[in-house]
């Protein structure tokens, strides 16, 4: 006897659709697997078989084969052990096929026949609404996740007899429920950090909030204890919050990196991701047998941060140029390729020199070879890269003695804010979100420049000797600044300002 059921399959972050064929025949007893199928896929046939022993169902020894289709599709994780299940059960008669028509079903079984959690519930519910399914069954620790998704009935089993029971009708289980909207407007979790904790820095914090503004790539350059970490932390604070579409966009990959919080089935507030300076470049950028999100791909729609940048690997570092540029990261594989999401704002931080104190002589012990060649672990165009550029200079006892009120994250917050919105509205049915998104022809089209400003690029150009990039960074920057002072136009001190976060090229990197 013949049985089909529908399943899916993480395929980067998004998932495609399975078909599990069962075939239940006279002949030797023996369970055979077949469908370009990964171990972790092929040891099902053990736990299924045992669960369904567990679970009181007792089956005769026949030939079992069991098709997962596509064949040109690998298959992988543990997810497909439910709806193998169910198939070998419905050729078996225990189960009719016309209930599982109209249903996609995934889980983890135990051998005592327990439904165990799954990494991806959030991006397989997403694929069976898509295509149509009525029904969804998953395991029940994952009924919240699933349940963020609208217009389809999410079924949450605990074990496999209660499968069983709900597909003959002997059961009735309510679909899982969750206001999304409500749970969405408790609103992101109490920010410790501020910037007002930050005392001076005034020309540092200048340039955070103007990165905030365009969402463009900072790095933060200055000795020891200047508070380069201390601000970049507080980045998050000055990011306007998550919208829905967002939250569910960054919750469906940490759903598919298995890191998702069953009790907070969505984001509430923009990543912020620190690894540290050993990771491996297949950790940042995502990857594996069976590929999965790095940690480039875990700070999508909000900051990845990297401390101490001249003590990463070179290899590591340069795998970070391709996603800066296209916000998506393309892993290839035997099995096909994969692509990761990747927009986020890059920011970094990093000493002078080896001892942190270059350019005061009167400190630093460096000689010009070492700090050449401390700077030169960045490479050329991954500083190209660098939209903002800027030191972090000293604290003086004055800022850090003085009483005098910082502004607070708030304040700036609705700056950013404002100049989220007119960009937004500037770019809307245009592939571009933010200033740092633009295009040589979109910069052509939304950032023309007047006859003083066009020589005073002319002038930083040929005076810096800027590449193309670079050149065009420095007017998408001007574009931040023109939104965040609520000009139309971009001004000579827009531009100039935006060619000051790029003087710090020539000052430390010509040694």
């Amino acid at each position: 006897m013949f049985s089909t059921v529908m399943s899916a399959v993480i395929y980067g972050v998004e998932s495609r659709l399975v078909r599990v064929e069962a075939d239940v025949s006279d002949g030797l007893p023996m369970f055979t697997m077949v469908g370009y199928l990964s171990s972790q896929v092929k040891e099902a046939q053990e736990r299924v078989r045992t669960s369904i022993r567990n679970a009181g169902i007792r089956i005769l020894p026949k030939r079992i084969t069991v098709n997962l289709s596509p064949a040109d599709l690998k298959k992988n994780g543990s997810g497909f052990d439910l709806p193998v299940a169910i198939a070998v059960l419905g050729s078996y008669g225990f189960i009719p096929q016309n209930t599982m028509k109209n249903i996609l079903v995934a889980g983890e079984l135990s051998l005592n026949g327990e439904i165990n959690a799954i990494p991806g519930v959030l991006s397989i519910v997403s694929l069976a609404k898509k295509m149509g399914f009525s029904k969804c069954i998953i395991p029940k620790s994952n009924l919240m996740e699933g349940s963020v998704i609208k217009g389809i009935s999410v079924i949450g089993v605990e074990n496999l007899g209660q499968a069983v029971d709900y597909l003959n009708e002997s059961i009735k289980i309510e679909p899982g429920y969750v206001d999304v909207d409500a749970l969405f407007r408790e609103g992101e979790t109490q920010q410790r950090e501020d910037f007002s904790d930050i005392n001076g820095q005034e020309a540092v914090k200048r340039a955070a909030e103007v990165a905030a503004a365009g969402m463009h790539n900072l790095l933060l350059i200055g000795p020891p204890g200047s508070g380069k970490s201390m601000l970049a932390r507080r980045l998050p604070t000055i990011l306007p919050p998550l919208t829905l579409a967002e939250s569910l966009e960054i919750s469906k990959v940490y759903s598919v990196a298995g890191i998702l919080s069953p009790a907070s089935p969505l984001l509430k507030s923009r990543p912020f991701r620190s690894p540290h300076h050993t990771i491996t470049p297949k950790a940042l950028t995502g990857g594996g047998q069976h590929p999965k999100p790095g940690e480039i791909s875990l700070a999508h729609n909000g900051i990845l941060f990297l401390d101490e940048l001249a003590e990463f690997k070179k290899e590591t570092l340069e795998v970070l140029r391709q996603p800066m540029e296209e916000r998506q990261i393309c892993i290839n594989r035997t099995g096909g390729s994969y692509r990761f999401p990747a927009k986020f704002l890059f920011a970094a931080a990093m000493n002078p020199c080896r001892c942190g104190h270059y350019p005061d002589l009167n400190k630093c012990s460096c000689t010009e070879s070492e700090v050449r060649q401390y700077l030169g672990r960045i490479s050329a165009p991954l500083l190209d890269r660098m939209d903002i550029a800027i030191e972090a200079p000293v604290v003086s006892y004055q800022d850090l003695a003085g009483k005098k009120s910082s502004e607070s994250s708030e304040m700036i917050r609705n700056r950013v804010k404002e100049a989220h919105k007119i960009q937004l509205h500037r770019y809307v049915g245009m592939p571009f979100c933010f200033n740092s998104d633009l295009t040589e022809r979109g910069i052509k089209a939304f950032c023309p420049l007047g006859k003083k400003e066009a020589l005073l690029m002319k002038q930083a150009f040929e005076k810096f000797h800027l590449s193309a990039r670079a050149y065009h960074r420095i007017i998408k920057v001007a574009r931040t600044i023109a939104d965040l002072d609520g000009s139309l136009k971009i001004k000579a001190e827009h531009i100039s300002e935006a060619i000051c976060y790029r003087s710090i090229d020539k000052k430390f990197w010509e040694v």
